[in-house]
């Protein structure tokens, strides 16, 4: 997850910030930027326990920069996107969702081989997850 929060921070810096509609819901709630978020944490987290499973890092670095994008193309500033990705309560509810997640999934998130099978079973599936994954067996 750190990883995740230390790529959007360096792609905040340096961007020109738009002005802020006051009525912009809070980051945490625009689920397309959201939910891409878990997502990306998830990829992360399972590479960092996985000894078999590596981050293709162009590939989300790429991602990252999208949402990033996204983010201020919804009018959102510089300082609310650092803001959401620097928050370690935002970072902690995420790390929760991923866990249920990961449960929910049939999987351990506590355990270095729940992440692996979990990390295995979401690039054979081609999902969001698996697609930033790559398996070292």
């Amino acid at each position: 997850m750190k990883l995740v929060k230390i790529t959007l921070l360096s792609l905040c810096l340096g961007t020109s910030a738009l002005a802020a509609a006051a009525d912009l819901p809070p980051l945490r709630e625009v689920k397309e930027i959201d939910r891409n978020m878990l997502w990306a944490g998830l990829a992360v987290e399972v590479a960092d326990e996985c000894p078999t499973i590596d981050v293709k890092k162009l590939k989300g670095l790429s991602f990252l920069w999208g949402l990033k994008n996204k983010a201020s193309e919804m009018g959102y500033s510089d300082d609310e996107i650092r803001a959401y990705v620097e928050s370690d309560r935002e970072e902690a509810r995420i790390r929760r969702l991923g866990e249920d997640y990961v449960r929910q999934a049939g999987f351990d998130p506590t355990t270095a081989e729940g992440l692996c099978a979990f990390g295995e079973a979401e690039i054979k599936r081609g999902s969001v997850i698996g697609s930033f994954l790559r398996s070292t067996k």
